[in-house]
């Protein structure tokens, strides 16, 4: 199970902090990702961490997010700074057994979402 929170409104220049806790698998053996879809869109990949820690993350959210996790915990984190309008979406969590990219489709389990609205 995958349970997102801490999404909310925020102004353009802001941070959020996402949060996802995991349960009913081993979390620390995973990649985790978390992606995100506006109205009328795709769902987009946004930034996965594999279970070595490695990263990786969409060109438009490039120095601007983070993303973490804490295997203690077995909670996903996203640091969202600078925060422009065109990041309003909702946010979704997912895991992947097998591989780590940033495309949605091989994703197989996923949160409930949290959504998050940047006005300029």
């Amino acid at each position: 199970q995958l349970v997102e929170s801490g999404g909310g409104s925020v102004q353009a220049g802001g941070s959020l902090r996402l949060s996802c806790a995991a349960s009913g698998y081993s979390f620390r053996s995973v990649c985790m990702g978390w992606f995100r879809q506006a109205p009328g869109k795709e769902r987009e990949g946004v930034a996965t961490i594999a279970n070595d820690g490695s990263t990786r993350y969409a060109d438009s959210v490039k120095g601007r997010f983070t993303i973490s996790r804490d295997n203690a915990e077995n909670t996903l984190y996203l640091q969202m700074n600078s925060a422009k309008p065109e990041d309003t979406a909702m946010y979704y969590c997912a895991a992947n057994f097998w591989t780590c990219t940033l495309l949605a489709r091989t994703f197989g389990f996923w949160g409930q979402g949290t959504q998050v609205t940047v006005s300029s």
